[in-house]
């Protein structure tokens, strides 16, 4: 099925124009207007509703070898995205069916079809396949219940507790039945993940003069299971309250992204971790992509049951994707980071 599109729209797309040092700035991206692009046989042609930043994409921006391959100089910046299909040749989609995707830094993209998963905005806002039941929501399960395994009675510490990936981790880990304990960087986050998400205990970084004691007295049973989002000084502190046979699920470390000088050392854990016997294991979604159904399925029933609530923080927008990037690592967000372009 095809649908006509007026010949003289012109898109934009925001590249990647050189490679950060230390935190981005807008001299490292390019706005850039072109032609619509023109969908291929078996492509679609979709116009941007929302687009995603996430964490990730500050180390894409490095030429640095992970395990995933950097951003090329002066092509769009990849990224999730929920959009529109305005032309289609792809008997899997129609003009019209709202579809989640690698859609990239643009208004308008020309995707693959089989790389595309269509979805409803009856069951849930299109936002949310961005976030909770996204891959921010599968990251907090698969992190959590295959790494952190957590038994009810334990204690969970989470850092970037107020974050897209923690704030569902500390859920997750309630419906398990555990003591849970954020870790956050305002009076206002912390104040929502305990009155409104049900964390035990949430504790705000920035203003507590000791956090190794706040630690201690928040988990007085010590801490069985830690889901790391953050790195850093947080991470050295929480280390030293493990007890034995503690798990670590190593998601992100949002501390180091933008650090140009080498200052990310920290205490050697290895006596600790033989000590305690404990498992700390990095991991990144990819490695559960056949695994994937298990958790939509298990996200989708815990969010219908009302087990899951969530929060956005959406920044209104095209020219505001960098903005909010920066913002992202700024910690302004609560939730979920999404840019509304459509």
């Amino acid at each position: 099925m095809r649908k006509r599109v007026i010949k003289d729209m012109m898109n934009r797309k925001i590249l990647l124009r050189s490679r950060p040092q230390g935190w981005p700035t807008d001299e490292n991206f390019e706005f850039q207007e072109a032609p619509l692009p023109q969908p291929g046989e078996g492509q679609v042609l979709i116009r941007a509703i929302y687009l995603s930043v996430d964490p990730y994409m500050r180390g894409r921006m490095s030429a640095a070898k992970s395990y995933v391959e950097p951003y090329r100089i002066g092509e769009v910046i990849e990224g999730g995205g929920v959009g529109e299909v305005i032309e289609s040749r792809s008997d899997k989609f129609q003009p019209g069916d709202k579809v989640l995707g690698m859609l990239g830094w643009q208004l308008y993209g020309v995707a693959d079809a089989d790389k595309l998963r269509k979805i409803d905005e009856q069951t849930a806002p299109l936002s949310a396949y961005l976030g909770v039941i996204g891959m921010t929501g599968l990251t907090a399960y698969f992190g959590l219940m295959d790494i952190g395994r957590p038994k009810a009675g334990e204690t969970v510490v989470v850092s970037g507790a107020a974050g897209a990936v923690g704030s569902i981790v500390g859920q997750i880990a309630k419906i398990q039945g555990a003591r849970v304990v954020g870790i956050a960087g305002s009076d206002d986050k912390t104040a929502w993940l305990t009155e409104q998400l049900g964390f035990d205990a949430a504790i705000n970084y920035r203003t507590t003069p000791n956090l190794k004691d706040a630690l201690e007295k928040e988990c007085p049973q010590g801490v069985d299971v830690y889901f790391d989002n953050v790195g850093g000084d947080i991470t050295d502190a929480v280390i030293g309250q493990l007890n034995d046979h503690a798990r670590i699920a190593l998601c992100g470390s949002i501390s180091a992204y933008n650090d140009s000088e080498g200052k990310d050392i920290g205490p050697r854990v290895l006596v600790k971790l033989i000590k305690t016997r404990s498992l700390m294991k990095g991991f990144v979604l990819g490695d559960y992509a056949d695994r994937l159904p298990e958790g939509a399925k298990m996200l989708g029933q815990w969010l219908s049951e009302g087990k899951l609530k969530y929060e956005e923080t959406v920044i209104e927008g095209f020219d505001r994707i960098p903005e909010a990037l920066l913002e992202l690592f700024k910690g302004t967000n609560i939730g979920k980071m999404l840019v509304k372009v459509g």
